[in-house]
C-alpha cells in the first residue's frame, strides 16, 4: 500500500457531504484511512450542501455519523481530524458557487505554505445522478477543475443516451486521465484475488475457458430491503443499482483476456475488450421481479413497477467462452446474502465415471460436484469443491469442500471504498472503470433495460421469480 503522505496537499471537496451515501461509505472511509495514516500530509474534507452549516455543525455531523456506521470517532484521531473539517453551505451550481470557492481558497492558503497552487484538488460526487452533469458545469465555470481529479458514483448515466450524454459534458471540463468512476466491487480484495488465482497459477488458468467450465455464476442476494433508501432506489431499480454496474464489471474480470501487466491501463483495456465482446441480452435472457409488499414502503408509489430482483443470461462472444452462460442473479428480500463468484466445472466426458442422471455401470459423479467459488464480501474466501471416493465404497463418490479465507495470508486488506479513495489520492486508476467499457455495457444491457421484460412478483425470503429457475439450465444455481 502505498502512503499518501508522500502525496501532494490535498483539498477534498465533499458533494452531498450530508447525503446517506457520505455517512453509509465515504466519511466513514475517510476515517479509516486517519487511522491507518494513509491521508496525505496536509489535508483539508470540505462538505459541499444547500444546508447552512457551521464548521463545527458539520464535525458535530460528521461524529454522530461515525458513531452510528463506525469506525467510532474515540478508536482514532478524532481531535486532530475533525480540525480539518469545514462545510461550504448555500449550494453550488454555475450561477451560484455559493461559499465553497471562498472555502477552497482559505484551504488551498493553509495547506499550501504560500503556494496555494501546490495543493490538489479531489472532488467527489456523492450526489444524485441527475446532479452529475450540472455539478461538473459549475466546476469548470468557477475554476474548481483545475488541478483537480473528480469522482463519480454509480450509475455513471441511466441508459446509452444519457451515458453519451454525460460523458460528453465531463469530457468537456475534464481529461479522462482525471476522471475516476467508482465501483466498488472492483475495489473488493477478493476480487482482486480472481486475478491471482488465474494468472500465477497453472491449475486454475489453464482451465479458464470453455473446454472447462460449464456455467459462470455471479449471485448477489440480499435479504435487506430498500426503506432507508426508497425514493432512490424505486428511480434506479436492479438493473441499474446492480446489473450494468458491479455484476457486469466483475463478469468482465472474469472474463478478460491476459493483460499485457498489471498497470493500470494495461488491466482497464483488457476488462473494457471484455464488456466489448458481452453478446445483448434478450427478453429470453432476463428475468425482473418485484417482492411483495414494495408498493407499501413509503416514497414508493403504489403503481410502481421498479424492478427489486433481475436474473439473466449472458455470452461472451470470445474463443475462450463461446456458448458457456455467464448467468448473474441479484435482489432484495431475498432467501440469503451472498457476494460470489462461481465457476462450476464441467464433468469429465470420458472414463470409468459417469455424470448424474446418466447412463451406465461406473460410479455416479455428484451434480455440480466440481466447482469453484469466491467469498467477495467481508475479507473475501476461497472455496473449491471435489469429488472423492468415499472410504470403504464400492466407487461411490461424494463431494468435499475446502476453503481459504483471506485474512488467513496475511496483510492488512482495506474496505473497498477504503481502498478506491486511498487510489484516488495518489493517482492509481487501476480500479476504476473507462469509458468505454461502460458505453459497451449499455448496448449489452439490451432487454434488461428496454421494458420487454415483465416484472413478475416474488415472496419476500424466497429466491425470487421462479421463472428464474430456467436461465440456470441444465446446470442449475449454485446457490439456492
Amino acid at each position: 500500500m502505498t502512503d499518501s503522505g508522500a502525496t501532494p496537499p490535498t483539498v477534498f471537496v465533499l458533494f452531498g457531504a450530508s447525503g446517506d451515501l457520505a455517512a453509509r461509505l465515504v466519511l466513514p472511509a475517510f476515517y479509516r484511512l486517519a487511522q491507518e495514516d494513509l491521508l496525505p500530509a496536509a489535508w483539508q474534507l470540505i462538505g459541499s450542501g444547500r444546508r447552512e452549516l457551521s464548521d463545527d455543525d458539520f464535525r458535530d455531523h460528521v461524529r454522530s455519523k461515525l458513531d452510528e456506521f463506525g469506525p467510532k470517532p474515540e478508536d482514532g484521531p478524532w481531535e486532530e481530524f475533525s480540525q480539518r473539517l469545514r462545510f461550504a453551505s448555500n449550494g453550488f451550481s454555475v450561477d451560484d458557487p455559493g461559499e465553497l470557492v471562498d472555502a477552497v481558497a482559505r484551504a488551498e492558503e493553509e495547506l499550501g505554505d504560500g503556494d496555494p497552487s501546490s495543493v490538489q484538488r479531489v472532488h467527489y460526487l456523492g450526489v444524485p445522478p441527475t446532479a452529475f452533469e450540472p455539478t461538473t458545469n459549475a466546476l469548470g465555470a468557477h475554476g474548481l477543475d483545475e488541478r483537480s481529479r473528480i469522482v463519480f458514483e454509480k450509475p455513471f448515466g441511466t441508459s446509452l443516451e444519457s451515458f453519451h450524454s454525460l460523458d460528453e459534458v465531463v469530457h468537456d471540463v475534464y481529461d479522462e486521465s482525471a476522471i475516476y468512476r467508482i465501483d466498488h466491487f472492483l475495489g473488493k480484495e477478493a476480487t482482486q484475488q480472481l486475478r491471482a488465482l488465474r494468472f500465477a497459477n497453472g491449475l486454475f488458468g489453464s482451465s479458464w475457458d470453455r473446454h472447462h467450465v460449464a456455467s459462470v455464476q455471479i449471485d448477489v442476494p440480499e435479504t435487506l430491503d430498500v426503506a432507508d433508501r426508497a425514493e432512490f432506489y424505486d428511480e434506479t431499480g436492479a438493473v441499474l443499482d446492480m446489473l450494468v454496474t458491479h455484476l457486469f464489471q466483475v463478469a468482465a474480470e472474469v472474463a478478460m483476456e491476459p493483460p499485457k501487466s498489471l498497470g493500470s491501463d494495461d488491466v482497464a483495456q483488457a476488462r473494457a475488450d471484455a464488456v466489448k465482446a458481452f453478446r445483448p441480452l434478450e427478453a429470453d435472457d432476463v428475468v425482473r421481479g418485484q417482492f411483495a409488499g414494495y408498493r407499501d414502503i413509503d416514497d414508493v408509489p403504489d403503481d410502481s413497477d421498479t424492478e427489486t430482483f433481475v436474473a439473466a443470461r449472458m455470452f461472451v462472444d470470445t474463443e475462450r467462452w463461446r456458448d458457456v452462460p455467464f448467468l448473474m442473479r441479484t435482489g432484495k428480500m431475498m432467501a440469503e446474502s451472498h457476494q460470489k463468484v462461481t465457476l462450476v466445472m464441467r464433468d469429465p466426458d470420458d472414463g470409468p465415471y459417469h455424470a448424474s442422471g446418466t447412463s451406465g455401470t461406473g460410479a455416479e459423479i455428484p451434480a455440480r460436484g466440481n466447482v469453484l467459488c469466491f467469498d467477495l464480501s467481508g475479507d473475501g474466501a476461497l472455496a473449491l469443491s471435489m469429488n472423492i471416493e468415499v472410504p470403504g465404497s464400492q466407487s461411490a463418490l461424494e463431494t468435499q469442500w475446502t476453503q481459504i479465507n483471506l485474512h488467513d495470508a496475511g496483510g492488512d486488506p482495506l474496505p473497498p471504498y477504503v481502498r478506491l479513495i486511498h487510489d484516488i489520492l495518489i493517482g492509481d486508476r487501476s480500479l476504476f472503470t473507462r469509458p468505454d467499457g461502460l458505453e459497451e455495457v449499455w448496448h449489452a444491457a439490451g432487454a434488461a433495460l428496454d421494458g420487454t421484460t415483465p416484472v413478475e412478483s416474488y415472496e419476500p425470503g424466497s429466491w425470487g421469480p421462479e421463472s428464474a429457475l430456467r436461465l440456470a439450465d441444465p446446470v442449475g444455481w449454485a446457490l439456492g
